[in-house]
């Protein structure tokens, strides 16, 4: 790390998740220790009721190997990867759960489950990931989208995950957040079209049902958080240095944008995708315990506002 700063679970973020009704959340894959504590924190916290999804013998060492005592939990044994990712998703798609979280297993056996024509979480709508940041020290969240699943989304794509955002702000009680649109400069240029697309995506958001939110673009990072360079550029805009939302080109910049603030400032990244019929929360085992409890706080209080309406 090149922060030497404490990470923090923000409590905005706990406190809201407790006041909400507990989460039942599959656990794909609970059958590791750091999978499993994660989930069993979370639920000490008192917001989810994980749903233990592998191999029982497996939880069961994992939990010895913890310390921890599993009481009452609720256990669903399956062996292998893809029937775990399948057993995970079908306890939502049954209703049983209301949240998904990937323990030790695969992204790819996990998401393939998820998109699973037949039997997957599909709504219709487009999945998206977001990171919400949180920095100790500072007060507010920024909303990284996307980081993590599409690739080099078009105009359309992001207009879907925009939508998905501003569902996730909603469900945290911010109903006009103020969304910069991505590029590497305020102009419209020719010689980078992420500009000329960030002015579109700009337009047509304006003339939908996006409308509700605050919408403005093309930005660089500086003009989009920054009210000095804002004031000394003096671009008159509502989004300008004070974004709520940052619109990403493509998944490149959201990468490094969200590992820079996590390494340079020791921000939180709470990361969800959004989309399916429920919040998934995606870990890794490089992140600290406290954004894995943030991004399961986070899941509980979407997954509070129901399912995803259809497309």
């Amino acid at each position: 790390m090149l922060s030497d700063l404490p990470f923090e679970c923000p409590p905005h973020l706990l406190e809201k998740a407790r006041q909400g009704p507990v989460a039942p959340m599959a656990i794909a894959g609970a059958d590791s220790p750091v999978a499993l504590r994660s989930a069993l924190v979370a639920h000490r916290e008192g917001f989810i009721e994980p749903l233990l999804v592998g191999d029982e013998r497996k939880i069961k060492d994992a939990a010895e190997a913890i310390g921890e005592d599993l009481g009452d939990l609720t256990l669903v044994p399956v062996s292998g990867e893809q029937a775990t990712a399948f057993k995970a998703v079908a306890l939502v798609r049954s209703g049983q759960a209301t949240a998904l979280m990937k323990g030790q297993i695969h992204t790819d056996q996990l998401m393939r489950a998820v998109i699973d024509k037949n039997d997957g979480l599909r709504t219709g709508r487009r999945l998206s990931h977001v990171f919400h940041m949180s920095a100790p020290g500072r007060s507010g969240a920024l909303s990284i989208t996307d980081a993590a699943v599409n690739v080099a989304p078009s105009v359309d794509v992001r207009l879907d995950i925009l939508r998905n955002c501003l569902a996730l702000h909603r469900a945290l009680g911010q109903h006009s957040p103020k969304v910069a649109v991505m590029s590497a400069t305020e102009t419209p240029l020719a010689a980078m079209p992420s500009s000329l697309e960030a002015a579109e995506i700009v337009k047509r958001a304006r003339d939908s049902d996006l409308a509700d939110a605050v919408i403005d673009g093309p930005f660089a990072l500086d003009l989009a958080i920054s009210p000095e360079a804002v004031r000394i550029k003096g671009v008159d805009s509502q989004v300008a240095g004070q974004a709520d939302i940052l619109l990403m080109p493509n998944i490149e910049a959201g990468n490094v944008l969200f590992k820079a603030m996590v390494y340079y400032m020791s921000a939180t990244a709470a990361g969800l995708v959004l989309g399916a019929k429920a919040p998934i929360v995606l870990t890794s085992r490089a992140d600290p315990p406290e954004s894995r409890l943030a991004a399961t706080a986070l899941a509980s209080i979407v997954a509070a506002q129901g399912p995803e309406p259809q497309a």
